[in-house]
Protein backbone atom coordinates (compact mmCIF):
# COMPACT_ATOMS: atom_id res chain seq x y z
CA UNK A 1 0.00 0.00 0.00
CA UNK A 2 1.01 3.65 -0.69
CA UNK A 3 2.33 5.53 2.05
CA UNK A 4 0.28 8.57 2.63
CA UNK A 5 -0.93 11.51 5.08
CA UNK A 6 -4.29 12.96 4.73
CA UNK A 7 -4.53 16.14 6.13
CA UNK A 8 -7.84 17.99 7.00
CA UNK A 9 -6.52 21.29 7.21
CA UNK A 10 -7.86 24.79 8.93
CA UNK A 11 -7.60 24.07 12.53
CA UNK A 12 -5.69 26.28 14.93
CA UNK A 13 -3.02 23.69 16.32
CA UNK A 14 -2.95 23.86 20.54
CA UNK A 15 -1.00 22.52 23.05
CA UNK A 16 2.57 20.85 23.66
CA UNK A 17 4.78 18.87 22.15
CA UNK A 18 8.34 17.50 23.36
CA UNK A 19 11.39 17.55 20.86
CA UNK A 20 12.59 14.06 19.92
CA UNK A 21 16.44 13.84 20.26
CA UNK A 22 18.25 15.22 17.22
CA UNK A 23 18.57 12.84 14.52
CA UNK A 24 21.66 14.77 12.81
CA UNK A 25 23.49 14.45 16.57
CA UNK A 26 22.67 10.81 16.92
CA UNK A 27 23.67 9.74 13.51
CA UNK A 28 27.43 10.77 14.12
CA UNK A 29 27.61 9.64 17.69
CA UNK A 30 26.15 5.83 16.67
CA UNK A 31 29.01 5.96 14.01
CA UNK A 32 31.84 7.11 16.62
CA UNK A 33 31.22 3.29 18.43
CA UNK A 34 32.86 2.13 15.96
CA UNK A 35 36.07 3.40 17.30
CA UNK A 36 35.66 0.93 20.59
CA UNK A 37 36.83 -2.36 20.90
CA UNK A 38 34.98 -5.07 22.98
CA UNK A 39 33.54 -1.90 24.91
CA UNK A 40 29.74 -0.58 24.88
CA UNK A 41 28.47 3.17 24.35
CA UNK A 42 25.27 4.03 25.80
CA UNK A 43 23.41 6.69 24.44
CA UNK A 44 20.09 8.06 25.75
CA UNK A 45 17.31 9.90 24.28
CA UNK A 46 18.09 8.58 20.71
CA UNK A 47 15.35 9.64 18.16
CA UNK A 48 13.25 6.28 16.77
CA UNK A 49 13.95 7.57 12.89
CA UNK A 50 14.06 5.84 9.81
CA UNK A 51 18.16 7.11 9.53
CA UNK A 52 18.78 6.03 13.19
CA UNK A 53 17.25 2.42 12.12
CA UNK A 54 18.93 2.63 9.54
CA UNK A 55 22.47 3.81 10.74
CA UNK A 56 21.78 0.57 13.10
CA UNK A 57 21.57 -1.72 10.57
CA UNK A 58 24.81 -0.65 9.18
CA UNK A 59 26.79 -1.13 12.38
CA UNK A 60 25.29 -4.71 13.31
CA UNK A 61 26.65 -5.26 9.18
CA UNK A 62 29.70 -3.88 10.05
CA UNK A 63 29.76 -6.32 13.21
CA UNK A 64 28.64 -4.29 16.09
CA UNK A 65 25.98 -5.70 18.25
CA UNK A 66 23.11 -3.04 18.59
CA UNK A 67 20.11 -2.90 20.96
CA UNK A 68 17.96 0.01 20.25
CA UNK A 69 14.22 0.06 22.77
CA UNK A 70 12.55 3.66 24.53
CA UNK A 71 15.23 5.73 23.10
CA UNK A 72 17.60 4.28 24.63
CA UNK A 73 20.70 2.16 22.36
CA UNK A 74 23.62 0.63 23.28
CA UNK A 75 26.30 -0.25 20.99
CA UNK A 76 28.66 -2.84 21.42
CA UNK A 77 31.61 -3.28 18.71
CA UNK A 78 33.95 -6.24 19.02
CA UNK A 79 37.36 -7.12 18.75
CA UNK A 80 36.62 -7.79 15.08
CA UNK A 81 34.63 -5.63 12.74
CA UNK A 82 34.49 -5.01 9.13
CA UNK A 83 35.63 -2.35 6.97
CA UNK A 84 34.02 -2.79 3.92
CA UNK A 85 30.10 -1.22 4.30
CA UNK A 86 26.88 -2.82 2.47
CA UNK A 87 26.53 -0.93 -0.60
CA UNK A 88 22.24 -1.54 -0.41
CA UNK A 89 22.43 0.57 3.18
CA UNK A 90 25.14 3.21 2.06
CA UNK A 91 23.03 4.11 -0.69
CA UNK A 92 19.75 4.89 1.46
CA UNK A 93 21.47 7.40 3.36
CA UNK A 94 24.03 9.52 3.15
CA UNK A 95 25.10 10.61 6.73
CA UNK A 96 26.37 6.91 6.08
CA UNK A 97 29.54 8.56 4.83
CA UNK A 98 30.22 9.17 8.71
CA UNK A 99 31.62 5.43 9.22
CA UNK A 100 34.24 6.25 6.74
CA UNK A 101 36.78 8.21 9.38
CA UNK A 102 35.78 5.89 12.25
CA UNK A 103 36.84 2.78 9.70
CA UNK A 104 39.98 4.26 8.52
CA UNK A 105 41.49 5.01 12.05
CA UNK A 106 40.02 1.71 13.45
CA UNK A 107 41.09 -0.78 10.87
CA UNK A 108 43.49 0.95 8.48
CA UNK A 109 41.32 0.60 5.64
CA UNK A 110 37.90 1.55 4.32
CA UNK A 111 35.41 0.68 1.37
CA UNK A 112 32.67 2.66 1.07
CA UNK A 113 30.21 3.19 -2.02
CA UNK A 114 29.38 6.58 -2.69
CA UNK A 115 26.18 7.67 -0.38
CA UNK A 116 23.12 8.39 -1.03
CA UNK A 117 19.69 10.63 0.71
CA UNK A 118 17.93 13.51 -0.40
CA UNK A 119 17.54 14.59 -3.72
CA UNK A 120 18.33 18.25 -2.50
CA UNK A 121 21.24 18.81 -5.17
CA UNK A 122 24.91 18.35 -5.29
CA UNK A 123 26.75 17.37 -1.75
CA UNK A 124 29.55 15.56 -2.75
CA UNK A 125 32.07 14.12 0.30
CA UNK A 126 35.22 15.84 -1.82
CA UNK A 127 36.13 17.62 1.88
CA UNK A 128 36.19 14.18 3.90
CA UNK A 129 38.41 12.99 1.15
CA UNK A 130 40.68 15.81 1.19
CA UNK A 131 41.20 16.23 4.84
CA UNK A 132 41.99 12.55 5.69
CA UNK A 133 44.34 12.13 2.81
CA UNK A 134 45.83 15.41 4.44
CA UNK A 135 45.74 13.23 7.52
CA UNK A 136 48.04 10.25 5.55
CA UNK A 137 45.27 8.04 4.16
CA UNK A 138 45.19 6.88 0.26
CA UNK A 139 42.27 6.70 -1.05
CA UNK A 140 40.83 6.00 -4.86
CA UNK A 141 37.55 6.04 -6.45
CA UNK A 142 37.08 2.28 -7.98
CA UNK A 143 33.52 2.00 -10.06
CA UNK A 144 31.53 4.23 -7.59
CA UNK A 145 33.36 3.41 -4.47
CA UNK A 146 36.14 4.61 -1.78
CA UNK A 147 38.47 2.40 -1.61
CA UNK A 148 40.68 4.43 1.70
CA UNK A 149 44.12 3.01 3.79
CA UNK A 150 46.60 4.11 5.45
CA UNK A 151 49.33 2.29 7.55
CA UNK A 152 48.35 5.07 10.30
CA UNK A 153 46.77 8.63 10.33
CA UNK A 154 49.59 11.46 11.58
CA UNK A 155 48.03 14.78 13.09
CA UNK A 156 47.92 18.05 11.06
CA UNK A 157 46.63 20.77 10.15
CA UNK A 158 43.18 20.94 8.16
CA UNK A 159 41.86 24.42 7.21
CA UNK A 160 38.32 23.24 5.44
CA UNK A 161 37.17 25.27 2.41
CA UNK A 162 33.28 24.99 3.44
CA UNK A 163 32.32 24.61 6.66
CA UNK A 164 30.71 21.46 6.24
CA UNK A 165 29.06 19.32 9.33
CA UNK A 166 29.98 16.32 7.43
CA UNK A 167 33.18 16.67 7.06
CA UNK A 168 33.86 18.23 10.45
CA UNK A 169 32.53 14.89 11.90
CA UNK A 170 34.23 12.74 9.98
CA UNK A 171 37.71 14.18 10.13
CA UNK A 172 36.96 14.94 13.97
CA UNK A 173 36.58 10.41 14.78
CA UNK A 174 39.56 9.70 12.42
CA UNK A 175 41.97 12.33 14.66
CA UNK A 176 41.13 10.21 17.64
CA UNK A 177 44.04 8.04 17.12
CA UNK A 178 45.85 9.65 14.81
CA UNK A 179 49.38 9.96 15.99
CA UNK A 180 50.08 13.77 17.42
CA UNK A 181 47.89 16.72 17.10
CA UNK A 182 45.32 17.28 14.42
CA UNK A 183 43.89 21.36 14.50
CA UNK A 184 40.86 21.57 12.73
CA UNK A 185 39.89 25.34 11.13
CA UNK A 186 36.76 26.93 9.68
CA UNK A 187 34.69 23.88 10.94
CA UNK A 188 31.06 23.38 11.39
CA UNK A 189 29.72 25.10 14.44
CA UNK A 190 26.43 23.65 14.69
CA UNK A 191 25.17 21.96 18.04
CA UNK A 192 25.42 18.88 16.66
CA UNK A 193 29.50 18.86 16.24
CA UNK A 194 29.27 19.81 19.91
CA UNK A 195 27.35 16.80 21.28
CA UNK A 196 29.73 14.32 19.07
CA UNK A 197 32.68 16.31 20.79
CA UNK A 198 31.34 15.32 24.31
CA UNK A 199 30.25 11.83 23.02
CA UNK A 200 34.37 11.37 22.17
CA UNK A 201 35.36 12.75 25.52
CA UNK A 202 33.16 10.66 27.45
CA UNK A 203 34.84 7.78 25.88
CA UNK A 204 38.83 9.02 26.54
CA UNK A 205 39.00 11.08 23.57
CA UNK A 206 40.81 14.67 24.14
CA UNK A 207 39.37 16.96 22.21
CA UNK A 208 39.09 20.94 22.67
CA UNK A 209 36.94 22.97 20.45
CA UNK A 210 37.27 27.09 20.81
CA UNK A 211 33.14 27.29 19.85
CA UNK A 212 34.81 30.06 16.74
CA UNK A 213 35.56 27.03 14.48
CA UNK A 214 38.88 25.60 16.06
CA UNK A 215 38.92 22.12 17.06
CA UNK A 216 41.84 20.21 18.31
CA UNK A 217 41.95 16.52 18.73
CA UNK A 218 44.95 14.76 20.37
CA UNK A 219 45.44 11.76 19.21
CA UNK A 220 44.88 8.95 22.13
CA UNK A 221 45.67 4.69 21.62
CA UNK A 222 42.24 3.64 22.60
CA UNK A 223 38.89 4.39 24.06
CA UNK A 224 36.99 2.85 26.87
CA UNK A 225 32.86 2.27 27.03
CA UNK A 226 30.76 5.10 28.16
CA UNK A 227 27.69 7.10 28.17
CA UNK A 228 26.32 9.80 25.60
CA UNK A 229 23.10 11.69 25.71
CA UNK A 230 21.43 13.30 22.25
CA UNK A 231 20.61 17.24 22.18
CA UNK A 232 16.84 18.08 21.07
CA UNK A 233 16.43 18.07 17.72
CA UNK A 234 16.14 22.01 16.92
CA UNK A 235 14.77 21.32 13.11
CA UNK A 236 11.80 19.11 14.77
CA UNK A 237 11.37 21.50 17.26
CA UNK A 238 10.88 24.56 14.75
CA UNK A 239 8.88 22.69 12.43
CA UNK A 240 6.05 22.36 15.26
CA UNK A 241 6.73 26.20 16.03
CA UNK A 242 6.04 27.26 12.50
CA UNK A 243 3.26 24.89 12.52
CA UNK A 244 1.75 26.74 14.67
CA UNK A 245 2.17 30.09 13.31
CA UNK A 246 1.00 29.11 9.99
CA UNK A 247 -2.34 27.77 11.64
CA UNK A 248 -2.38 30.78 14.05
CA UNK A 249 -2.15 28.65 17.03
CA UNK A 250 -0.55 28.25 20.06
CA UNK A 251 1.70 25.53 20.49
CA UNK A 252 4.22 24.87 23.39
CA UNK A 253 7.32 22.97 22.14
CA UNK A 254 9.28 21.63 25.45
CA UNK A 255 12.43 20.22 25.76
CA UNK A 256 14.56 22.46 23.32
CA UNK A 257 17.49 24.61 23.75
CA UNK A 258 16.38 27.69 22.98
CA UNK A 259 19.87 29.11 22.05
CA UNK A 260 19.95 26.59 19.66
CA UNK A 261 16.85 28.40 17.85
CA UNK A 262 17.67 31.85 17.57
CA UNK A 263 17.53 32.48 13.99
CA UNK A 264 13.66 30.97 13.87
CA UNK A 265 12.93 32.89 16.78
CA UNK A 266 14.53 36.27 15.07
CA UNK A 267 12.84 36.03 12.07
CA UNK A 268 9.61 34.92 13.39
CA UNK A 269 9.98 37.98 15.93
CA UNK A 270 10.31 40.17 12.81
CA UNK A 271 7.54 38.87 11.37
CA UNK A 272 5.03 39.57 14.06
CA UNK A 273 4.95 36.79 15.79
CA UNK A 274 3.91 36.13 19.43
CA UNK A 275 6.49 34.35 21.31
CA UNK A 276 7.09 33.56 24.61
CA UNK A 277 11.09 31.77 25.43
CA UNK A 278 11.96 29.98 28.73
CA UNK A 279 14.69 27.83 29.72
CA UNK A 280 13.70 24.95 27.81
CA UNK A 281 10.41 25.48 25.80
CA UNK A 282 9.13 27.92 23.26
CA UNK A 283 5.62 28.63 22.93
CA UNK A 284 3.75 30.90 19.93
CA UNK A 285 0.93 32.16 20.66
CA UNK A 286 -2.15 33.55 18.54
CA UNK A 287 -1.12 36.95 16.71
CA UNK A 288 -1.99 39.03 14.01
CA UNK A 289 -0.95 38.13 10.16
CA UNK A 290 2.36 37.68 9.58
CA UNK A 291 4.62 39.57 7.78
CA UNK A 292 6.63 39.13 4.84
CA UNK A 293 10.83 38.76 5.95
CA UNK A 294 13.99 38.48 3.94
CA UNK A 295 16.56 35.51 4.82
CA UNK A 296 19.42 33.90 3.45
CA UNK A 297 19.99 30.34 4.73
CA UNK A 298 23.68 30.05 5.99
CA UNK A 299 26.09 27.35 8.06
CA UNK A 300 25.52 27.67 12.07
CA UNK A 301 24.72 30.16 13.71
CA UNK A 302 22.59 31.58 10.46
CA UNK A 303 19.47 30.70 9.37
CA UNK A 304 19.26 26.80 9.32
CA UNK A 305 18.81 25.48 4.93
CA UNK A 306 17.07 22.96 7.27
CA UNK A 307 14.06 24.98 8.05
CA UNK A 308 14.26 27.00 4.56
CA UNK A 309 11.28 25.01 3.57
CA UNK A 310 9.17 24.89 6.75
CA UNK A 311 9.30 28.64 7.25
CA UNK A 312 8.35 29.51 3.16
CA UNK A 313 5.50 27.16 3.88
CA UNK A 314 4.44 29.71 6.89
CA UNK A 315 5.65 32.65 4.94
CA UNK A 316 3.02 32.43 2.19
CA UNK A 317 0.24 33.27 4.24
CA UNK A 318 2.04 35.82 5.41
CA UNK A 319 1.50 39.84 4.51
CA UNK A 320 3.33 41.32 1.31
CA UNK A 321 6.21 39.88 -0.13
CA UNK A 322 9.15 37.21 1.53
CA UNK A 323 12.31 36.77 -0.20
CA UNK A 324 14.09 33.89 0.64
CA UNK A 325 17.86 33.10 -0.65
CA UNK A 326 19.25 29.53 -0.80
CA UNK A 327 23.22 29.81 -0.29
CA UNK A 328 23.92 25.87 1.31
CA UNK A 329 22.37 23.19 -1.04
CA UNK A 330 21.37 23.31 -4.94
CA UNK A 331 18.19 22.07 -5.83
CA UNK A 332 16.21 23.03 -2.34
CA UNK A 333 13.50 24.17 -3.75
CA UNK A 334 11.92 21.09 -5.38
CA UNK A 335 8.59 21.90 -3.00
CA UNK A 336 7.70 25.27 -4.55
CA UNK A 337 5.69 23.54 -7.32
CA UNK A 338 3.86 21.37 -4.31
CA UNK A 339 3.14 24.64 -2.30
CA UNK A 340 2.13 26.45 -5.71
CA UNK A 341 -0.10 23.04 -6.40
CA UNK A 342 -2.21 24.55 -3.23
CA UNK A 343 -2.49 28.08 -3.99
CA UNK A 344 0.47 29.47 -2.89
CA UNK A 345 2.63 32.46 -4.91
CA UNK A 346 6.06 31.20 -5.43
CA UNK A 347 8.67 32.29 -8.04
CA UNK A 348 11.82 30.92 -8.14
CA UNK A 349 14.44 33.72 -9.82
CA UNK A 350 17.92 31.54 -9.75
CA UNK A 351 18.79 31.04 -6.17
CA UNK A 352 16.29 32.61 -4.69
CA UNK A 353 12.46 32.42 -4.16
CA UNK A 354 10.09 35.22 -4.08
CA UNK A 355 6.62 34.49 -1.88
CA UNK A 356 4.07 36.28 -2.39
CA UNK A 357 1.65 36.21 0.46
CA UNK A 358 -2.09 34.87 -0.04
CA UNK A 359 -4.96 35.05 2.00
CA UNK A 360 -5.34 31.07 2.05
CA UNK A 361 -4.09 27.96 0.84
CA UNK A 362 -6.13 24.90 -0.84
CA UNK A 363 -5.68 21.34 -0.16
CA UNK A 364 -4.16 18.81 -2.80
CA UNK A 365 -2.42 15.41 -3.84
CA UNK A 366 1.08 16.31 -3.25
CA UNK A 367 4.50 14.84 -3.04
CA UNK A 368 7.22 15.00 -0.37
CA UNK A 369 10.53 14.83 -2.71
CA UNK A 370 12.54 15.41 0.23
CA UNK A 371 13.14 15.28 3.79
CA UNK A 372 12.39 19.15 4.72
CA UNK A 373 10.42 19.68 1.42
CA UNK A 374 7.70 17.19 3.21
CA UNK A 375 7.72 18.88 6.56
CA UNK A 376 6.66 21.73 4.51
CA UNK A 377 4.07 20.13 2.97
CA UNK A 378 2.77 19.33 6.20
CA UNK A 379 2.94 22.68 7.45
CA UNK A 380 0.43 24.20 4.61
CA UNK A 381 -1.77 20.49 4.85
CA UNK A 382 -2.29 21.97 8.15
CA UNK A 383 -3.17 25.60 7.39
CA UNK A 384 -4.85 25.01 4.13
CA UNK A 385 -8.77 24.93 3.36
CA UNK A 386 -9.97 21.45 2.60
CA UNK A 387 -7.89 17.82 2.44
CA UNK A 388 -4.40 17.15 1.49
CA UNK A 389 -3.25 13.81 0.33
CA UNK A 390 0.80 13.98 0.84
CA UNK A 391 2.69 10.89 -0.79
CA UNK A 392 5.97 9.54 -0.34
CA UNK A 393 6.09 9.94 3.47
CA UNK A 394 9.19 7.68 3.72
CA UNK A 395 10.92 11.03 3.38
CA UNK A 396 9.27 12.77 5.86
CA UNK A 397 9.93 9.62 8.76
CA UNK A 398 13.63 10.02 8.13
CA UNK A 399 13.58 12.95 10.35
CA UNK A 400 10.22 13.10 11.88
CA UNK A 401 9.67 10.85 15.19
CA UNK A 402 5.41 9.70 15.21
CA UNK A 403 4.73 13.05 13.48
CA UNK A 404 0.75 12.21 12.84
CA UNK A 405 1.05 11.49 16.63
CA UNK A 406 2.41 14.62 18.15
CA UNK A 407 0.16 16.37 15.58
CA UNK A 408 -3.09 15.10 16.47
CA UNK A 409 -1.92 15.30 20.16
CA UNK A 410 -1.95 19.34 18.92
CA UNK A 411 -5.29 18.51 17.72
CA UNK A 412 -4.93 18.41 14.10
CA UNK A 413 -6.84 15.94 11.88
CA UNK A 414 -4.64 13.68 10.09
CA UNK A 415 -4.34 10.45 9.03
CA UNK A 416 -1.14 8.26 7.86
CA UNK A 417 -2.02 4.74 5.39
CA UNK A 418 1.01 2.29 5.85
CA UNK A 419 3.74 4.19 7.72
CA UNK A 420 6.81 3.61 5.85
CA UNK A 421 8.67 3.31 9.25
CA UNK A 422 6.72 0.78 10.69
CA UNK A 423 7.36 -1.09 7.65
CA UNK A 424 11.16 -0.16 7.26
CA UNK A 425 11.46 -1.88 11.19
CA UNK A 426 10.19 -4.96 10.29
CA UNK A 427 12.91 -5.75 6.99
CA UNK A 428 16.37 -5.29 9.21
CA UNK A 429 19.65 -6.58 7.78
CA UNK A 430 21.46 -9.17 9.58
CA UNK A 431 24.56 -9.77 7.02
CA UNK A 432 28.09 -9.84 8.22
CA UNK A 433 30.99 -8.74 5.96
CA UNK A 434 34.03 -11.04 5.08
CA UNK A 435 36.53 -8.17 4.78
CA UNK A 436 37.61 -7.37 8.66
CA UNK A 437 39.62 -5.98 10.99
CA UNK A 438 40.78 -6.32 15.00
Amino acid sequence: MESKMEIFGGRPLKGSVEAQGAKNASLPVMAAALLLKNNTLRITRAPDLLDVNTMADLLRNLGAEVTFSNHEMEIRTPEEISWETPPDLVRKMRASSLVLGPLLARCGKAVMPLPGGCSIGSRPIDLHLKGLTKMGASIELVHGAVHASTKGLTGCRIYLDFPSVGATENLMMAAVFAKGETVLENTAREPEIYNLAEALKSMGAKIEADGMGGIRIQGVEGLNSAEARIIPDRIEACTYILAGAATNGEVTVTGVIPNHIDSLLAKLEEAGANLTVKESEVTIHPSPRLKGVSLKTLPYPGFPTDLQPQIMAALCLAQGTSLIQESVFQSRFLHVSELNKMGARIDIQNNSAVVTGVDALTGADVAATDLRAGAALVIAGLAAHDTTVIYNLEHIFRGYEKIDEKLLQLGASVRVTSNPAVAEAGDRHDARRSSSCR
